[in-house]
């Protein structure tokens, strides 16, 4: 297990009740007292410490390595059900983005989602989760053969943002991404929005559009990183903690500011100290959403999805 700078607390507390059970197996001496003691100890460190977490620790939370990812969900949620898909039937296949279909229970789905890596040679091969014009696209062609479908969709995002290279460009990164917000506010059938890590500018918008978007509890949703707002405002990445404050990017900043629907909570410490109750939780959550969607008439979804966007942020007309 990897720590964080402010986690080094718990990992020492980890390591001395790690060295008791050692005491107690390799000697007659008892030592229960002892290990209970520290284990109290550590269940209230970690309270202290998590529960009173700052912006930017949530956003070093979301980018945890140990943290799950867009295919662990997905995998564990479908049962072994799930049909990758590839392709965008124009230039090729962005191994950033994924997608296919998949049943949860007994009710199929379109699940589509940023995909990053776990080692040097995957995050190389998931492009770090940055999507390509290609991924995009090949998100818009599988929701739209789900909506011929009637197929709900799921969308996990956990992104740094969209590909910034200047071949993504050359290709059509920005009409990609903005033909996807356009398609994404028509489509007929119920869509899902999960932000599961990080949720960073129009790259993670690009296949955010959804009647209910939910947010975890350790994870951030903003136009820009707090490292490239900090090195446009103040020349310098130094100032990344004054800039995760500023930007307003935890979900709690985003329930209060009523762009998202709900925080699904997390285990104490992170989506990573307890996989299975995330992802049955992220599940429950799903199927909860899908089953009120699917009772209203598509057209009004559609108006209430538009609705709720337009409704975002503030503006005057003069």
């Amino acid at each position: 297990m990897e720590y964080l700078d402010f986690e080094e607390p718990i990992k020492e507390l980890q390591e001395q009740i790690e060295k008791c059970r050692n005491i107690g197996d390799e000697s007659s001496v008892d030592v229960t007292d002892t290990c209970d003691l520290l284990e109290s100890k550590l269940l209230k460190k970690k309270e202290e410490i998590y529960g009173n977490l700052n912006a930017w620790q949530r956003v070093q939370l979301s980018r945890h390595p140990s943290r799950p990812y867009t295919l662990d969900y997905i995998n564990y949620i479908t049962k072994g059900t799930f049909l990758e898909l590839h392709g965008d039937r124009n230039i090729g296949d962005d191994k950033a983005m994924i997608g296919g279909f998949g049943k949860i229970d007994d009710q199929s789905f379109l699940l589509i989602g940023t995909q990053k890596g776990y080692n040097t040679k995957t995050r190389q091969y998931r492009n770090f989760g940055m999507s390509n014009p290609e991924g995009y696209r090949k998100a818009l062609r599988l929701m739209k053969s789900a909506e011929k479908f009637n197929i709900p969709i799921v969308s996990f995002i956990d992104t740094p943002g969209a590909f910034p290279g200047l071949e993504a460009e050359e290709r059509g990164q920005g009409e990609a991404i903005a033909r996807n917000l356009i398609e994404m506010m028509s489509l007929k059938v119920p869509m899902i929005v999960i932000i599961i890590g990080e949720g960073a500018s129009g790259g993670a918008l690009g296949i955010g559009v959804g009647d209910k978007i939910f947010m975890l509890e350790n994870t951030w949703y903003s136009v820009i990183s707090p490292e490239s707002c900090s090195s446009i405002l103040w020349r310098s990445w130094e100032f990344k903690e004054k800039a995760a404050e500023a930007l307003k990017l935890t979900s709690q900043d985003m329930l209060k500011s009523k762009l998202i629907d709900k925080i699904i909570k997390e285990p104490l410490g992170g989506a990573h100290f307890d996989r299975e109750s995330t992802f049955e939780s992220v599940k429950k959550e799903v199927l909860t959403s899908f089953n009120k969607l699917k009772k209203m008439e598509s057209s009004m979804r559609i108006e209430y999805r538009r609705e709720k966007f337009s409704k975002m942020g503030v503006f005057r007309e003069e």
